[in-house]
Order: structure tokens, then C-alpha cells, then sequence
């Protein structure tokens, strides 16, 4: 679970880029339908309340009746003993009182009117804002966008996933199965993330096979690739790895035509204790190759790691190279090499298909490992290895420690890559 969360996290180069894909995705099928939601609500907010204030008519009603009051009150100027006796402020507070009738509806009802209007529209539009933003956003509720799966949906995800160099041939099954049964059903980008991942994971499983160890000794790996794929630090933790697992091992470093490449395996010897053959610059490297298998064999080493230069799979020269190395260490044994890893560099996208279908024809390739995981957005390569070639993956490295190598899951490597959570279906 240690290297899992490592590689979930040192994938968010490629996870982070088919969230951004799919949300965008989403949303553009989200917008369509969020404008006939609004559509609705709109009539039910239309400015009925506003006509209750319009009625403003009955307010100045209570004005003209004002004008009559001047007029009563000098008619009873003549009965003044009852008037001082019954003050204006006292009958308001007492209905029954027949003259003080008409100023009871003047005063006490104006004012409370206008104040249950006021607070009322305010409210209704605070209430109704947040509702919109939900809807459209998808962030007012417990419930995330949805869009219907349609021809033009799938189009998209075939696009977003030829873009994650995951090649036309696989991202084109994908999307296949993962329409097959579900047209028209509305989804969310966690749900489109766990089918993309149960998916991946289906493609991926015959191939994530640990390689192979023989009961015969020394058993022969050679290691093959392009400049720069990671070919020497992969030796290096394999030796590491195999020598913690009981393992005597041996290296030879067969890139005679770069000195730091022998420093580097000096070094990797050291840490885990194995002992590293080397040759003079500008040796013939299938001549160390023989020496080495001769020494793995008196010192009864159970492996023999051989190191080869880097060389591109358009130099035919240097791929005769490689083919020279192989037949002379079969002049050793016939059998060997018993495996012949291809290491691959992730950021090299599908130009890694070019690779693997040129170094399988020279070197026989038997399987992968695939390097710098943690530096790309182009993961989705190693799907479409496994989809067109069905070779097995041994390993992948997303650092430069030596945990930073581990055998392959294809689970674990299809939800960090997709950035999908919880169990695959």
C-alpha cells in the first residue's frame, strides 16, 4: 500500500489531466440542460410580490381622510367640557369609542402594512441564488454533475484518452465497453473514473507477471533499451532486490562505451553488495558478456544481470550489435538469455510501440519495465503496450530510490492513473 500511495501521488501528472478532460466533459452536457432548469424556477420568482407594494393607492387613502379631522375637531368646539375629559391619546387604546372610529384606521394599520412587505421580497431571492449556483456548479447539494451518455460523450472520452497516449486501437475498446449497457444513463466523473479504472485494470491483468526465476544457474538477464530509458538504475535495484531476496547476483556492465554508465553500476554494486564486472572503454561488449557468464557459472551465482549501451531502434547498426551479443552468449549456453527485460521510458509516449516492436524482432524481448511514471502524462502508454503486444510487465520505477521500483498491479496502477477511488468492479 506504501508504494501505491506513492505512485497515486507521483501519477498526478496523468490523474490530474483526466480529471481536468472529464469534468470539462461533463460540464459541457451539465450546461445544456442547466438553462431548462432555470427556465422553471424563473416564472415562480416573476414579481408577484412586487404588485402588493404597487398597491400603494389604499396608502394615500388614509391622507385625505387627515383633512377631515381639522374639520371635527373645531365642530365640538361648543361641548369643550366632554372634549378635555376624553383626550385624543385615550381613545385610541380603547376601540369601543364611537368618535375615535376614524382615527383607529389611520394610524395603527399604515405602518404595520409596509413593514410585513418589506422583509417579505428579500428573502425570495436569497433563497433562490444558492438553488441556481447548485444547479449549474453542482456544488449546492450532496449530488454531482451528471451528464447522459450519448455518441457525443463517448467521442469525447475518445479523444481524452488518445491524448493520455493511450493509442486509437485501446482507447476506442475502452470506450466500447464501457458503453455497452449504459447508453442514455446519466454519469458523474467519479463514476466515468471507476469504469475508466475497472476497464484499465481488465486490459492489464494477463499481463502483470513478476519475471520468472529458473532453477538453472546462472540464469541470464539481459537488459536492453534506448539512451537514457533507465536501463542502468533498473539493474541496479533489481540486483538489490534480488540480493535481499537470498539471491547471489552478478553484474556486468556491458555499456563499455560510457564511463558514467560503469560508474553508476559501481555504485548500485556497492549499496547492495554485488560484485560488478567491468572492461576497458571501447571493449567489445558481447566479449565481457562471455567473461561474465563464465565467472557467474565458477562462482555459482544464481543470477547474471548484463547491462547494454543505450541505442535507438532506427541505428541498425547498433541493433546489430545487440543481435551479436545475443548469439555469442548462446555460444555459452543456448538457452540464454533466459530473459531479456526491454526497459521502456514513460515521458517516450507511443513511441514506445516503435520500440517494442523492434527490440522484440533483435533481442526477443520477454518483458517490460517501465520507468519515470512520475514525470509524465502519458501513463496511458503502457495500456496500449499491453493491449497491442500483450507482453508481461515485470515492474515499474516512479522515483530513484530503490523502493521506487515494484512489481506491477494492474489495480493499483489503474486507479492512480485514473485517480479513481475506492473498489474496481
Amino acid at each position: 500500500m506504501s508504494f501505491f500511495g506513492k505512485l497515486k501521488d507521483r501519477l498526478f501528472t496523468s490523474s490530474s489531466k483526466l480529471d481536468r478532460g472529464l469534468e470539462e466533459i461533463v460540464e459541457e452536457g451539465a450546461d445544456s440542460a442547466a438553462p431548462q432548469e432555470t427556465a422553471a424556477p424563473e416564472p415562480t420568482a416573476e414579481p408577484i410580490p412586487e404588485p402588493n407594494p404597487a398597491p400603494s393607492a389604499p396608502e394615500p387613502q388614509p391622507a385625505p381622510e387627515s383633512k377631515p379631522e381639522p374639520e371635527r375637531r373645531p365642530e365640538p368646539s361648543a361641548p369643550a367640557g366632554p372634549r378635555p375629559a376624553t383626550p385624543d391619546a385615550v381613545p385610541p387604546v380603547s376601540p369601543p369609542v364611537t368618535p375615535g372610529m376614524p382615527a383607529a384606521p389611520v394610524t395603527p394599520t399604515a405602518p404595520p402594512v409596509r413593514e410585513e412587505r418589506d422583509p417579505e421580497p428579500a428573502p425570495e431571492p436569497a433563497a433562490q441564488k444558492p438553488g441556481l449556483i447548485g444547479r449549474l456548479f453542482g456544488r449546492g447539494g450532496d449530488t454531482a454533475p451528471r451528464r447522459e451518455l450519448d455518441d457525443a460523450m463517448l467521442e469525447r472520452l475518445e479523444e481524452l484518452l488518445i491524448q493520455s497516449d493511450m493509442g486509437v486501437e485501446t482507447a476506442l475498446r475502452v470506450t466500447a465497453n464501457i458503453a455497452e449497457g449504459r447508453m442514455g444513463r446519466k454519469l458523474s466523473v467519479p463514476e466515468i473514473k471507476d469504469l475508466l479504472a475497472g476497464e484499465i485494470s481488465r486490459i492489464m491483468e494477463p499481463v502483470a507477471r513478476p519475471m520468472p526465476i529458473y532453477a538453472k544457474t546462472p540464469q541470464v538477464v539481459l537488459v536492453v533499451g534506448v539512451n537514457g530509458s533507465g536501463k542502468t538504475t533498473t539493474i541496479g535495484k533489481l540486483a538489490s532486490q534480488f540480493r535481499e531476496a537470498g539471491k547471489s547476483v552478478v553484474i556486468a556492465a556491458g555499456d563499455t562505451f560510457r564511463a558514467a554508465a560503469v560508474e553508476q553500476l559501481q555504485i548500485w554494486g556497492d549499496r547492495a553488495g554485488v560484485p560488478v564486472m567491468t572492461a576497458p572503454q571501447g571493449t567489445d561488449p558481447a566479449s565481457l558478456a562471455y567473461d561474465a557468464m563464465t565467472k557467474a557459472q565458477a562462482d555459482g551465482a544464481d543470477l547474471l544481470l548484463i547491462d547494454t549501451a543505450g541505442r535507438l531502434q532506427n541505428r541498425q547498426d547498433l541493433m546489430e550489435e545487440l543481435s551479436k551479443i545475443v548469439r555469442v552468449i548462446r555460444k555459452k549456453d543456448p538457452d540464454a538469455p533466459h530473459n531479456t527485460l526491454l526497459v521502456l521510458d514513460a515521458t517516450t509516449g507511443q513511441n514506445a510501440l516503435s520500440q517494442v516492436e523492434i527490440f522484440r524482432n533483435i533481442a526477443d524481448v520477454s518483458g517490460l519495465v517501465m520507468t519515470k511514471l512520475d514525470g509524465t502524462a502519458r501513463g496511458g502508454v503502457l495500456v496500449a503496450l499491453a493491449d497491442r503486444f500483450g507482453l508481461p510487465i515485470h515492474a515499474i520505477g516512479v522515483g530513484e530510490q530503490i523502493d521506487d521500483l515494484a512489481p506491477f498491479d494492474p489495480e493499483e496502477f489503474a486507479r492512480a492513473l485514473t485517480g479513481a477511488e475506492g473498489e474496481l468492479a
